[in-house]
């Protein structure tokens, strides 16, 4: 007859057999939320400059608009005194014509006196002289009002000249704001749409952080009761930090502001504030700790180093998320 032994495990390696689910579980989560941060780091720090670009190239642009707005009205002015001018020219024109057509009445009228009788009709020497230089006088006069009429007629025809040359400056000038203006209004379309991926690419992240947040304060509760069923005792700061193993640490600082600041990424680089590592730490501030070269490119201990003394004298006010 065969006995039967059955074999009941104790009560604590059950609950032990389902926190190590849990923390497997936990672990793999965490690795998931790491790659996603990383990603979402980098997409972050794309819609950021990709933001940029876009609003350096509508205020280019609008500054760039507005001194031809500038111009086009300066060269409208322009064009208004040269017509001013033009027809102030005309009005000395039919001026000047209407004298010369008077006066070649008054000769066809009166006909032009000659030498000869000049000098027959003349009483003595002195009459003589006398009407020798009023004919003379007469003679400038005439030749003095056809070379005026020249002139001004001359005047006129640079003129008309000035105002066509403006009018087509003017008009092609206004072609060019306008074909600007369009511009202007998709970039600012643009802009305004990277603003929106940036906007909405910041929404998802921080709630994925905030989520992690709550999340890690759970790891490390979990981590310390599968440390104390293992009869080895964790502390809440070597639970954190194996937590943050799961996350690619351990890091130096509180994991959250690390996942917050670069998704973990030791080669991380803001194009905007030139912040790089893991820890975003920024050239001047690298350099004051003692830092060699950039950030991002010094190895995982130099940053942890660095990370912990600044932390040390500032605490999380040195971190924007922190």
């Amino acid at each position: 007859m065969a006995i039967l032994i059955l074999v009941v495990p104790p009560a604590g390696a059950a609950d032990r057999g389902k926190l190590e689910s849990k923390l497997a579980a936990a672990r793999e989560e965490a690795g998931s939320i790491a790659a996603g941060l990383q990603q979402s780091h980098a997409e972050l720090a794309g819609a950021e400059a990709e933001a940029q670009r876009a609003e350096n190239h509508e205020r280019r642009l609008t500054e760039l608009l507005a001194e031809g707005e500038a111009h086009a009205a300066e060269l409208e002015r322009k064009a208004e005194r040269t017509q001013a001018r033009l027809a102030r020219e005309r009005a000395r024109l039919q001026r000047a014509r209407a004298a010369l057509a008077n006066r070649l009445v008054a000769i066809y009228e009166t006909g032009v006196a000659d030498p000869a009788s000049l000098v027959l009709g003349s009483g003595d020497f002195e009459e003589l002289v006398t009407q020798a230089d009023y004919l003379r006088l007469i003679s400038e006069a005439d030749s003095s009002l056809a070379a005026r009429v020249a002139q001004v007629r001359n005047e006129v025809k640079r003129a008309t000249v000035r105002v066509e040359v403006l009018h087509r400056r003017a008009v092609a000038y206004d072609e060019r704001l306008a074909a600007a203006r369009e511009e202007i209004s998709s970039v600012r379309a643009a802009a305004q749409a990277a603003a929106d991926h940036l906007a909405a690419v910041s929404a998802s992240r921080e709630s994925s952080l905030a989520a992690l947040k709550g999340d890690i304060g759970t790891w490390v509760k979990q981590v310390q009761q599968i440390r104390a069923a293992e009869a080895r005792a964790a502390s809440a700061a070597e639970a954190e930090e194996e937590v943050g193993r799961w996350l690619g640490g351990p890091y130096t600082i509180p994991t959250y502001i690390v996942m917050c600041e670069s998704g973990g990424d030791y080669g991380a680089v803001n194009p905007s504030s030139g912040a790089g590592g893991a820890y975003q730490i920024l050239p001047s501030t690298w350099e004051l700790y003692g830092g060699q070269g950039e950030p991002q490119n010094a190895p995982k201990a130099e940053q942890d180093r660095i990370a912990s003394e600044i932390w040390a004298d500032s605490g999380p006010s040195a971190w924007v998320c922190g």
